[in-house]
């Protein structure tokens, strides 16, 4: 409470410096009439993006991980608590946040379904605010690009600066050849023709790797680098600026260097306690293999739970040193952004872009409709919002687009692509403030489409297949069961009823293999 009361005196006090400076070099409003932001006054955006960064960090309450970073971040601002990924999936994702829309709304659902083929006149985050005025601009992995997919450039003031998400630097870890992930990832010269193709005639690179090397050495060490330079540029700009920053870990390989490795004690490290599938839930929730077999050390064809306890322990080690050494990327950033006067005048936006399976249910990496594949960290901080504060507001990715609107003074955003998110920006102002009651989000497979509802208390999943409308069920308690170890939609049919009434009130869903809608 002292906290908050101690916010909001200042707050007053900053308010109030601030309309007496605007009165002193602007004709009084009329009365009534709450005055629009000039261009010149509206706050600059910085976005950090992180590669299956799932709620591993100290402020969400993982007594693991080591992220001074990102906790300090959060408690400059609100931390969504109950924070949804659209899908589980990085091409997919990323394209929900940039658009506002959902996978079921694009059609967007898979690698290889790029933006503009399907929804050809889309007006994304970046091209949104670059109408408004701002200078936009990205590095690192904000987009996905690889595996078929490619970046849009439509919304950047100037060209992408791409860096690698598949790097190594131990020779011993590709034996100098090159790797099926490289070659997924287009890192390599890749032959006319389909990725996957070629990348099955490679071999398997390593899994990780831990050098005695400097942190700039990987991607993540010069994005930040990067992101410092521009911001050092930018600040004398008579733009504001809307700066999207991805970094790639803790996304496989885990490679780190060896410093982030020896923060952790392998011996500690929380191994997986539930390894199986939820009782009484469909087969195809299961997903095994996929990113995995990309690498070497896993062995294929074998279920996660028999994985050697030393090759779990080892991978679980990969991502919490993969956790830190982006906390520390980001950090770099953070700093920059005080050193150079920006950090009162920045809203900053921390979002993982799906969660992350660390053996839970025998299942690695993502690609699932489980809390643990769609469960994300965001974090808001910056002008206008309160400071120290975490909500249980459920928020979805698509929310991010309109509420940065809402913190820029801009209109709420109208498409032309369907914008399915809620702005967030009243719990920005009081986390105690509700805008919805529930998250969706959405998996396929193979004919067969599952979406979600997610509540404060249970998720629903709802497959259905494509050619007969036939439905299977999935429903969890994640209070009473917060593992899913039950499925219990024939044992709750009413909470089963009052969710599927939910799903049956949102938009249609595109089908999951539609064709290209470009003109």
């Amino acid at each position: 409470m002292r906290r908050t009361a101690h916010w909001t005196r200042r707050a007053m006090l900053a308010l109030l410096i601030t309309a007496t400076s605007a009165c002193s070099q602007a004709p009084a409003p009329r009365a009534g009439v709450k005055p629009t932001p000039t261009t010149a006054q509206r706050p600059n955006v910085l976005l950090i993006l992180v590669d299956d960064l799932k709620p591993a960090l100290g402020v969400y309450g993982d007594r693991t991980a080591i992220t001074p970073n990102m906790d300090r971040l959060a408690e400059r601002g609100v931390r969504f608590d109950l924070a949804y990924a659209n899908q589980a999936v990085c091409a997919p994702s990323r394209i929900n946040l940039m658009t506002g829309a959902r996978s079921t709304s694009s059609g967007i659902y898979n690698f290889g379904m790029n933006l503009r083929d399907y929804v050809p006149d889309a007006v994304t985050l970046p091209q949104y605010f670059m109408r408004a005025g701002y200078h936009t601009e990205s590095m690192g992995k904000v987009y996905h690009i690889g595996h078929g997919t490619v970046g849009d450039t439509a919304g950047w003031s100037v060209p992408h600066h791409k860096e690698k998400v598949i790097e190594y630097v131990d020779p011993a870890s590709t034996g100098g050849k090159p790797t099926q992930e490289e070659a997924l990832f287009e890192e390599i010269p890749v032959p006319e023709g389909n990725p996957f193709a070629y990348a099955r005639t490679l071999a398997r690179g390593a899994a990780w790797e831990m050098p005695d090397v400097a942190d700039e050495a990987y991607a993540d060490g010069r994005t930040a680098k990067r992101a410092g330079e521009r911001l050092k540029a930018l600040k004398n700009s008579k733009q504001p600026f809307f700066l999207a920053v991805g970094f790639a870990r803790p996304h496989l390989p885990f490679s780190v260097p060896k410093r982030y490795w020896d923060m952790y004690d392998p011996a500690k490290l929380p191994m997986p306690d539930f390894e199986q599938l939820p009782e009484g839930a469909p087969a195809y929730t299961d997903k095994q293999g996929g990113e995995i077999n990309a690498y070497r050390e896993p062995p294929r064809n074998v279920r996660g739970d028999q994985f050697p306890p030393e090759l779990k322990r080892q991978l679980l080690h990969g991502y919490y040193a993969g956790v830190s050494y982006v906390d520390v990327q980001i950090g770099k950033v953070l700093k920059a952004l005080e050193r150079e006067g920006l950090a009162d005048n920045t809203v900053v936006v921390l979002w993982g872009d799906h969660g992350y399976h660390l053996g839970d249910h025998g299942i690695w990496t993502k690609h699932t409709n489980m809390e643990q594949a769609t469960h994300i960290p965001l974090i808001f901080a910056g002008p206008g919002i309160v400071e120290g504060r975490s909500t249980d507001q459920l928020a979805e990715t698509v929310d991010i687009y309109p509420t940065l609107a809402a913190l820029a003074a801009l209109p709420a955003p109208t498409g032309p692509q369907p914008i399915d998110g809620i702005s967030l920006a009243p719990v920005l102002h009081d986390p105690a403030a509700r805008v919805r009651g529930y998250a969706y989000h959405a998996y396929p497979r193979p004919g067969r489409l599952g979406q979600a509802i997610r509540t404060d208390r249970y998720r629903l999943v709802r497959w259905t297949q494509e050619k007969t409308g036939a439905r299977d069920y999935e429903l969890y308690d994640l209070v009473a069961d917060p593992q899913e170890t039950r499925n219990q939609a024939d044992a709750l049919p009413k909470i089963r009823a009052e969710l599927d009434a939910i799903l049956d009130s949102q938009p249609a869903a595109q089908p999951i293999n539609g064709k290209p809608r470009k003109n």
